[in-house]
């Protein structure tokens, strides 16, 4: 109730001070101005929005695919994980606008490029924290197992996958809400369609107001995934209680 209250406050503000005539609507638009482009452009920003929705599903839905095997690879296998832990930070280093140009000339301009670069955002969360998790484990049922003779699956099944899919949560909720942004610097380096080319096309036309439009559609689809994933935790993850009920 209380961030609501503050939103309606922000926006209230922000709405006289247009109105007032104290930024210039072309700059920064009012919040109406905003609500009336999503409106009045939907039939544009509509496809747009399925078109990103559905490049950052794909992509996200690849990244836990290799996160998780990746993670899970470097947890059994110790040397693995030196090996490549220094390669999955390293990953992490180059930004996505330098090296999104060249994925977009090397695998054209379709979806392949929009999802591996939405996966390359997303995967490095999901693999890093999935990993501790698992390392994470408690130590005393890892000697527990061990004394009752279980397999190294078993120990994997029974302790160390519960343990970690906390952590595991919480990279995909973190992978979740910037997924998008991987799909937006796609977008820009070459897309004939999505929210990131609606924002290009927009402010080459000076149409401030859409612009604003596409990226609160883009701030909304963050928030959905986040949701959608904490729901899921929520469904999963049952034995941890909400800290909202304490």
């Amino acid at each position: 109730m209380t961030a609501a209250l503050v939103i309606l406050a922000l926006l209230g503000g922000w709405e006289l001070t247009v109105r007032a005539g104290g930024i210039d609507p072309l700059i920064l638009p009012a919040p109406s101005q905003v609500a009336e482009a999503l409106w009045q452009d939907r039939a544009l920003l509509a496809p747009d929005l399925w078109t990103t929705t559905y490049e950052v599903l794909l992509g996200l839905a690849l990244a836990v695919a290799a996160g998780v095997a990746l993670a899970l690879a470097m947890h059994l296998f110790p040397a693995l994980r030196r090996a490549l832990r220094p390669l999955v930070i390293g990953s992490q280093a180059v930004p996505v606008p330098v090296i999104a140009p060249l994925v977009i000339l090397v695998l054209g301009f379709g979806l392949a490029p929009k999802v591996l670069l939405v996966a390359l955002v997303c995967f490095f969360p999901i693999t890093v924290n999935l990993a501790d998790g698992l390392r994470a484990a408690d130590p005393d049922a890892r000697r527990l197992l061990r004394s009752l003779d279980a397999t190294r699956w078993q120990a994997l099944r029974f302790v160390e996958a519960p343990a970690a899919l906390p952590a595991a949560f919480t990279g995909l909720k973190v992978a979740a809400a910037v997924a998008v942004i991987g799909a937006v610097f796609a977008e820009w380096a070459g897309a004939e369609e999505g929210l990131g080319h609606a924002l290009l096309i927009a402010n080459g036309q000076l149409a401030t107001a859409r612009a604003f439009a596409a990226t609160f559609l883009l701030f909304l689809l963050a928030i959905a995934l986040y949701g959608a994933c904490a729901l899921l935790e929520r469904r999963v993850v049952d034995w941890i209680p909400d800290p909202g009920e304490r």
